[in-house]
C-alpha cells in the first residue's frame, strides 16, 4: 500500500544524530507505523555477508535486496527498534560498525537504492507513518507534509557512539569514531546517488547539547503537535 492521502513525516539526518531514538518515541506519541530505513541497508549488507555475495557485486546485492523478509516491531523507549530478518532476531548484528559501514557503502548504488524503494512505500499505511533514513524526504516521500533534518556536531555524535559502545562492553577509541564517521558523513553527502541533504522544504534540527526530550519536543513542534 502506498496510499498519499496517509500522512508521513520523514526524519533524515547523519548517523548519531539521535534518530533512531526520537523516530521511535515521534511514532508511539502519535500512534504511527515506523520505518528505519537505514536498517534495510544494514540489513541488505548483513545478509549479502551471510549469503557469500560481495559488496561490489551489484547484481548480487539487488537479488538480496529484493528478497529481504524484514519486520520491526516495538521495544521500550529508548531502545532501538526490534528487527527480525527471516524470523530471526538481528538487531545486534545490524547496529555494529562493521555493518554500517558496510550498509554505506551499499547504499551509493543506485540499483540497488532502486530494489529497496518500493519496499520502504509499502510502509506507508494508516493512521500514518514516521520515516527515520537519510533521503526520506527527498527521494522516498517527497510529498510527505512534515520534513525533519536532525543533525548534530560530528564530535557530539561520536562520543554518543563511543557511550553506547562502552555500556555494551566494546573497547574502542573516541578518535577512531569520530574518523568513521567523518569518513561516512563525506561518502553520504558526495554520493551520486541520493546525497544525504535536507529536503528544500524540511526542519532542520541541530540536537548538538539538547537532551532527546528536548529534541523530541522540537520534532512534535515541527509537526504540528507541540
Amino acid at each position: 500500500m502506498n496510499d498519499a492521502s496517509v500522512p508521513v513525516i520523514t526524519v533524515d539526518g547523519p548517523g548519531g544524530s539521535g534518530k533512531g531514538t526520537v523516530t521511535q518515541m515521534l511514532a508511539k506519541r502519535l500512534g504511527y507505523h515506523l520505518l528505519d530505513s537505514g536498517a534495510l541497508y544494514r540489513l541488505t549488507a548483513l545478509a549479502a555477508e551471510r549469503q557469500g555475495v560481495a559488496l561490489d557485486d551489484e547484481v548480487g546485492l539487488i537479488r538480496v535486496a529484493a528478497s529481504l523478509d524484514v519486520a520491526f516491531e516495538p521495544t521500550p523507549p529508548g531502545e532501538p527498534a526490534r528487527v527480525v530478518m527471516a524470523g530471526v532476531d538481528v538487531t545486534s548484528d545490524i547496529r555494529t560498525e562493521v555493518c554500517g559501514n558496510n550498509a554505506s557503502k551499499v547504499a551509493v548504488m543506485q540499483p540497488v537504492r532502486d530494489a529497496l524503494l518500493q519496499r520502504q512505500r509499502d510502509f506507508r499505511q494508516a493512521p500514518g507513518l514516521v520515516a527515520d533514513g537519510r533521503d526520506m524526504g527527498t527521494v522516498v516521500f517527497p510529498d510527505a507534509p512534515v520534513k525533519i533534518f536532525l543533525t548534530a556536531s560530528a564530535e557530539e555524535r561520536a562520543q554518543r557512539r563511543y557511550l553506547q559502545l562502552k555500556d555494551a562492553g566494546v573497547s574502542v577509541t573516541i578518535d577512531a569514531l569520530l574518523k568513521e564517521i567523518k569518513a561516512r558523513d563525506d561518502r553520504d553527502m558526495n554520493r551520486s546517488a541520493a546525497p544525504l541533504k535536507p529536503a528544500d522544504d524540511a526542519q532542520v534540527i541541530d540536537s548538538t547539547g539538547l537532551s532527546i526530550e528536548e529534541v523530541l519536543g522540537r520534532c512534535m513542534a515541527a509537526a504540528g503537535q507541540a
